[in-house]
């Protein structure tokens, strides 16, 4: 079976590819700024967009009328977020067959993250990992399947246990990875060259989230499970008092950040947007202003 339009641009040399990552709205105001924000942000053509996937059922609901929403605003490919915790595996069936009716064929098939400080735990009728999405996933339809990666080490593993699992979930059929966030290259160099050493083939694509306010710091230890390098933590630190000045030094980091990644062979950036555009905008217009440079 041929390669996905999306995948095939992963591959090109040259031409990193640029994907924008939204939530799903809780309410009617939500709504409207997720449409407002796609909307700002098409000039800038994403190769895609992505939603995330609700942890309950009401949620998991939203993330399908977000998908609707900004598939009605958009000619852009959508992605679908999935994931097994909490569900059942008919209940994960019933999903993909939602997304297929959406008309959404890029699924990225996630386990899923316990309660913070909890452990995971499988549905007693589901599926156990993320790698037993991405086969069922496969088997379900015509989808293509990406995949979580991890720069700083996923908390139940280890730096070597996560590539081998990276490895697994390409065997399984998963052709694309995208990682959580990060404020290393020098992790997500390392995390491509482990994976790269067990014979892992796939693109990576880098995920990077804008840093505009200072109670950021500490949600990104949580959202990731590692915090931010020493010297990026103080950097911002020493501007936290003075928001416009902290946006500012957060914006700067991070376009270095997705420069340096790029020029080291990243395929391309997931932007995490939180449903807001303008620092997003800001970071890939200053990146397409940049000479283009290698490692």
């Amino acid at each position: 079976m041929p390669a996905s339009p999306l995948v095939e641009r992963l591959s090109e040399p040259g031409r990193p590819t640029f994907s924008f990552e939204f939530f799903p709205p809780s309410d009617d105001a939500g709504v409207q700024q997720l449409i407002g924000t796609v909307d700002a942000l098409g000039p800038l053509a994403p190769d895609w967009v992505s939603v995330t996937y609700g942890a309950t059922g009401a949620a998991r609901y939203k993330t399908f009328s977000a998908v609707g929403a900004i598939r009605g605003q958009t000619a852009t490919p959508t992605m679908g977020h999935l994931t097994v915790a909490g569900q059942s595996t008919a209940e994960v069936r019933r999903a993909l067959e939602s997304y297929e009716r959406l008309g959404v064929t890029h699924i990225l098939a996630l386990r899923g993250d316990p309660t913070y400080g909890e452990r995971f735990a499988p549905h007693a009728d589901g599926l156990r990992t993320g790698t037993d999405l991405v086969r069922l996933a496969k088997q379900s339809g015509d989808f293509t399947v990406g995949v979580a990666a991890f720069p700083d080490v996923h908390p139940d593993g280890s730096a070597e246990l996560d590539a081998r699992i990276l490895l697994e979930k390409q065997e399984a059929g998963a052709e694309f990875a995208i990682t959580q966030l990060f404020f290393s290259v020098d992790a997500y160099v390392a995390l491509v060259d482990r994976f790269r050493a067990l014979g892992g083939t796939m693109p990576i694509v880098a995920g990077i989230m804008p840093v505009t306010v200072p109670s950021q710091i500490e949600r990104f230890a949580h959202l990731s499970g590692a915090r931010m390098p020493a010297e990026v933590e103080a950097t911002l630190r020493a501007a936290a008092e003075d928001r416009d000045r902290f946006r500012a030094v957060g914006i700067d980091l991070m376009t270095r950040l997705a420069d340096d990644v790029l020029a080291a062979g990243a395929p391309g950036l997931q932007f995490f947007t939180l449903n807001r555009a303008r620092a997003t905008a800001e970071i890939l217009a200053r990146l397409r202003a940049m000479p283009v440079r290698t490692a």
